[in-house]
C-alpha cells in the first residue's frame, strides 16, 4: 500500500478522502465531502464534488463530471449523495448527478459497469451491476437499471422506467415503460421486439431455460388477460428461475406501464 499520486495541479479540497494508490492526474478537482476508495484513477480535468463516494479501482477519464447537483427545478441544495461501486469506468465527458430529496437522496451505480463517452446518468437512478451505457445515452430521473443491462448508443430512458435483468436496448432507442428481464427492445420509439438471446447465451444460461424464457415470451405476447394476468399464470406453470425473475418484474411496484410484445 501507498502514497496516492497527486499531479501539482490537481486540487484537492480539506475534507476529501483520498484511498491508497489512488491516481489523481493534471486539473482535476476532488472537493471536500469526497470519498475515494483505493486505486481510483483520475485523467486529466476531471470533476469529482458533492457528497461522492467512488469504489476501489474505478478509473474515470478526462472532461467527466461526477457528483454536481441534480438538473432538476425542485432540487433546493438539500444534503444527497452519488454512490459508485467498484471498478467502473466512466469514460470521457460522462455526467453523473447526486439525488434528490423526493427521490430517496441517492444516486446508486454498482460495480464493474462501463458508461462511454457522453453519457449521463441523472438523479436518484438507481443502476445494478455490470451495467453498459454506450455512447451519449442518458438515464432520466428515478429509473432503476437492473444488472447486466445494456444501452445502445444515442438511445434515452424515460424517468421512472424500470429496466429488467440482461435487457438490451438498441441503438437510438426511447424507452417510455418498463422493460422484462431479458427483453430486447428497438426502434425509435422502443418496441419489445424479442429476448436478447445473445446476452443469455454470453452469460452461459442452459438451454432450457432459454427455451421456458422464448416459450414464456410468446405467452405474455399471445395468451388470455391483461399482461399481468399472463405473467400471474407464467409462475404458476414454471419452475425456471428466470420465469421467477420476470415475473416478479412485471407484478413488481412501478410508476410506468409495460413495454409489451408486438
Amino acid at each position: 500500500m501507498s502514497s496516492p499520486q497527486i499531479h501539482p495541479s490537481a486540487v484537492i479540497e480539506e475534507g476529501a478522502v483520498i484511498g491508497p494508490d489512488c491516481v489523481i492526474g493534471p486539473f482535476c478537482w476532488v472537493g471536500p465531502h469526497v470519498i475515494l476508495g483505493a486505486r481510483v484513477s483520475l485523467s486529466s480535468h476531471v470533476v469529482v464534488t458533492g457528497e461522492t463516494r467512488i469504489g476501489d479501482d474505478t478509473q474515470i477519464f478526462s472532461f467527466a463530471s461526477i457528483g454536481e447537483v441534480p438538473q432538476d427545478k425542485k432540487f433546493k441544495g438539500e444534503a444527497t449523495r452519488l454512490e459508485i461501486g467498484q471498478r467502473n469506468r466512466i469514460r470521457e465527458h460522462v455526467t453523473m448527478n447526486t439525488g434528490t430529496d423526493g427521490g430517496g437522496g441517492v444516486t446508486k451505480i454498482g460495480d464493474d459497469g462501463l458508461f462511454m463517452a457522453g453519457c449521463h446518468i441523472a438523479h436518484d437512478a438507481i443502476l445494478g451491476d455490470r451495467v453498459i451505457v454506450v455512447n451519449n445515452s442518458a438515464v432520466a430521473g428515478h429509473c432503476i437499471i437492473e444488472d447486466d443491462v445494456i444501452i445502445g448508443g444515442l438511445s434515452g430512458i424515460h424517468q421512472f422506467v424500470r429496466i429488467g435483468k440482461g435487457a438490451i436496448i438498441g441503438a437510438v432507442t426511447m424507452v417510455t415503460n418498463d422493460v422484462i428481464p431479458h427483453g430486447l427492445v428497438q426502434g425509435p420509439r422502443g418496441e419489445l421486439d424479442g429476448l436478447n438471446l445473445v446476452g443469455l447465451k454470453r452469460a452461459g444460461v442452459a438451454r432450457a431455460d432459454i427455451t421456458a424464457l422464448r416459450a414464456a415470451f410468446q405467452m405474455l405476447k399471445q395468451g388470455d388477460g391483461s399482461f399481468q394476468d399472463r405473467a400471474r399464470r407464467l409462475g404458476e406453470e414454471s419452475d425456471s428461475v428466470y420465469i421467477d425473475d420476470l415475473v416478479a418484474f412485471v407484478l413488481g411496484d412501478t410508476d410506468r406501464q409495460f413495454l409489451t410484445p408486438k
